[in-house]
């Protein structure tokens, strides 16, 4: 039955497909699952967060093109189809005040609009399954909460004929399930940490969990955790293919990778709709899906 489920991740930047979910989709991929990664920027405005890259004269005035690469091989490494919708990069506002957003850019779309780019994905890869952010975002960023409300309004307009036309969008198709990636969770930094500690071994999780001691953020609900360890390496060879944004010696890298898969071998997922039974807490996001497909 593999042959007919279809995930479908929605992401803001290249390099989020291989930082949030990037073991899950490539375990489905081996089942034969068709996964499509769908990125609704180019990245352009992203920073270069790889010291070793940083100052690089070609890199500064050919981001954009750059970062495009970087996806190719970080999708090659996936197994996963992946498509643009085309928008540009709003950038991470800093500063206090914030600045105004750039003219033009994806956060100031207008979201039933650009939901309409998504809602045509969505019809002609006809995904049972789709995965993308919560309401913050997973961060804050303007980009990763402009995603969200696209994906939640392409959802339902998937179906909606009246505002989304069959003959401009294609034949309606209905999603099964909507999750929220929730990889970076409490939970799982808590583990590692103190598996970390325990071994003797610095983590790079104590800064995260005073952030998290001091934020009034609530905590997520965790109703889906998927089995992958087995792809944690695929994952982590997928974010390096994005060299202006992953250091390979930096902190994302630092927790040994037996350690990981000992501790804590899943990813996430919070189950945002439904329209079909499922028991949770779930291991599958096909659940009650898988059996009628």
């Amino acid at each position: 039955m593999t042959d007919q489920l279809r995930l479908m991740a929605v992401h803001a930047h290249p390099d989020d497909e291989s930082s949030k979910g990037a073991a899950t989709m490539a375990k489905y991929v081996s089942e034969g699952v068709d996964v499509l990664v769908v990125t609704c920027t180019g990245g352009e405005r992203g920073s270069i967060l790889n010291p070793k890259l940083q100052g690089d004269a070609y890199i500064e005035e050919h981001i954009h093109e750059v970062r495009k690469k970087e996806m190719d091989e970080a999708r090659e490494i996936l197994g996963v189809k992946q498509e643009w919708l085309g928008f540009v990069d709003s950038g991470l506002p800093e500063g206090d005040p914030l600045p105004p957003l750039p003219e033009g850019c994806f956060a100031l779309e207008d979201v039933d609009k650009a939901a309409g780019e998504l809602v045509r994905k969505i019809r002609s890869f006809r995904p049972q399954v789709i995965t993308t952010y919560d309401e913050n975002g997973g961060y804050p960023h303007p980009d990763h909460i402009m995603t969200h409300k696209i994906t939640m309004v392409a959802f339902e307009g998937a179906t909606d004929t009246e505002k989304y036309p069959e003959a401009e969008f294609g034949p309606a198709w209905q999603p099964l399930k909507l999750y929220y990636n929730q990889g970076f969770n409490r939970p799982r930094t808590e583990a590692l940490h103190e598996a970390m500690t325990e071994r003797g071994l610095e983590s790079p999780y104590g800064e995260w969990l005073k952030r998290w001691d001091e934020s009034d953020r609530p905590e997520r609900t965790l109703t889906t955790y998927v089995p992958c360890a087995d792809f944690f390496e695929i994952r982590d060879k997928a974010l390096i293919a994005h060299a202006t944004q992953i250091d390979p010696d930096g902190g994302w890298f630092r927790v040994p990778m037996e350690l990981q898969k000992e501790v804590w071998p899943t990813e996430e997922y919070e189950l945002a709709k439904s329209l079909v039974d499922t028991s949770l807490p779930e291991d599958d996001l096909f659940a009650g899906i898988r059996d009628n497909a």
